[in-house]
C-alpha cells in the first residue's frame, strides 16, 4: 500500500478561486471590497517574504490590502497607535501583524490590542475562548486548513481517534479543538506524553505539529491512517516535516507533503477569514461553511 498524497497546493487553490467569487458578491451587496490590513514590523527576510506573497493573494481574490511597514525600532505605544487605528477604519476588516516581532515588543499586548472580530489570525483569546465553546469566531488559519483536507479525505470525522502533537496556541490548541467540534475523540500529545508511539498507533487521525524534523515514525502509524504534517524544518537535506515522510508513505492511508501539503491552506484560510469578517460586520447574511 502507498500512502494517498493529499494535494494541499490544489486544494488552496480551489479555496481562494471560491474566495474570490464570494469577495466579487461581498462588493457587489457591500458597496466596497473587504479589506485585509497587514502590518510588518522590521526587515526580517522570511517576514516580508509572507508579506508579500500574502498581498498579492489578497489583491487576486478582489479584496482590498492594507500593508503598513514599520521600522523596527518602532515604539511599542506607536504600535498599539496603527493597531487601534485600523480597528476604526471602516475599509478594514481583517488586521493581521506579521510574527515574530522585535524582542522589544510585547507580543501579547500587541495581539491583545486587535478587534477580535478583526483578528483573522484567530489568535486573541476571546477567539479562542468562542473556539472552545462552541460561538462564532475567528479560527486560527493552519489549523482550519488541516480540519479542511481531513474533510476532503474523509468526509465525517464522527467518530475517528485523533491525535494532535503539540500543544501551541497557534496550530494544536486550537486543532484539538476543532476535532473536538467534529465529534473526534481527540488526545492533545506534547514532549511530556508517555507512550506517545502507542498513543499515534491508535489513532486514525495524525496530526503531527511538535517543530521536530522526522519526528513521527512511519512505524508508529495505525495502518491506513490520515497524517496531516504541520512542520516545516529546514535540514542539510532540504525542507522536511514533522514525519519522518519516506516511512510512513507505505502505512498511512494518506498524507500530506512538505512542501506542498498543509502550507498553501494558510494563506488560503487567510482570505476565507477575512471574508467571513466583512459579512459578519456588514451584516450581511454568510454561511461561512460553504468555505
Amino acid at each position: 500500500m502507498t500512502a494517498r498524497i493529499i494535494d494541499g497546493k490544489a486544494f488552496a487553490a480551489t479555496l481562494r478561486e471560491k474566495v474570490a467569487t464570494h469577495a466579487a458578491a461581498f462588493a457587489a451587496r457591500a458597496g466596497r471590497p473587504a479589506g485585509l490590513a497587514v502590518v510588518l514590523v522590521g526587515e526580517d527576510a522570511a517576514s516580508a517574504v509572507y508579506v508579500r506573497s500574502k498581498g498579492k493573494a489578497t489583491h487576486a481574490a478582489g479584496m482590498a490590502g492594507f500593508e503598513h511597514r514599520l521600522s523596527a525600532d518602532v515604539s511599542q505605544d506607536e504600535l498599539i497607535a496603527l493597531v487601534e487605528a485600523l480597528n476604526a477604519d471602516p475599509a478594514v476588516d481583517g488586521i493581521l501583524v506579521q510574527l515574530p516581532l522585535p524582542a522589544h515588543l510585547d507580543t501579547d499586548a500587541v495581539l491583545l490590542a486587535i478587534d477580535p472580530d478583526k483578528d483573522v489570525d484567530g489568535f486573541h483569546p476571546v477567539n479562542a475562548g468562542r473556539l472552545a465553546t462552541g460561538l462564532p469566531g475567528m479560527v486560527p488559519c493552519t489549523p482550519y486548513g488541516c480540519l479542511l483536507l481531513l474533510r476532503d479525505v474523509l468526509g465525517d470525522l464522527s467518530g475517528k481517534d485523533a491525535v494532535v502533537i503539540g500543544r501551541s496556541t497557534i496550530v494544536g490548541k486550537p486543532m484539538a479543538a476543532l476535532l473536538t467540534a467534529e465529534s473526534c475523540t481527540v488526545t492533545l500529545a506534547h514532549s511530556r506524553t508517555k507512550d506517545l508511539m502507542g498513543h499515534v498507533g491508535r489513532a486514525d487521525i495524525v496530526v503531527a505539529a511538535v517543530g521536530r524534523a522526522n519526528f513521527v515514525k512511519g512505524e508508529w502509524l495505525k495502518p491506513g491512517a490520515t497524517v496531516i504534517d504541520v512542520g516545516i524544518n529546514r535540514t542539510a537535506d532540504g525542507l522536511v516535516g514533522d514525519v519522518d515522510y519516506a516511512g510512513a508513505l507505505s502505512v498511512a492511508g494518506a498524507i500530506t507533503p512538505v512542501p506542498g501539503g498543509v502550507g498553501p491552506m494558510t494563506i488560503a484560510c487567510l482570505l476565507r477569514n477575512t471574508l467571513v469578517a466583512a459579512h459578519r460586520r456588514a451584516g450581511l447574511p454568510f454561511d461561512d461553511a460553504t468555505l
